[in-house]
């Protein structure tokens, strides 16, 4: 059975970093069903809350997307 997630990923904003983000989804079998970015007051840091489905765990993805050199935090936010 497939389960919905929702990360919140703070990162530096970097042309590629949308992306890197995505494709790291992709192969780590996850489908996008939402995506929501803003600056924060920096405006060289953004938060990208993606809500993802799949019936993989979500500790893959949320592993690889903290492992991304632009990624400063990654959290798993509550499920509703």
């Amino acid at each position: 059975m497939s389960q919905s997630h929702t990360l919140l990923i703070e990162a530096e904003d970097k042309p590629e970093l949308l992306e890197r983000l995505l494709r790291i989804v992709r192969h780590r079998g996850f489908r996008l069903t939402h995506l929501d970015m803003h600056h924060t007051d920096s405006n060289d840091v953004v938060e990208i809350t993606l809500k993802v489905e799949s019936t993989r765990p979500v500790a893959n993805l949320h592993s690889q997307l903290d492992k991304l050199w632009d990624v400063s935090h990654v959290r798993l936010l509550p499920q509703e």
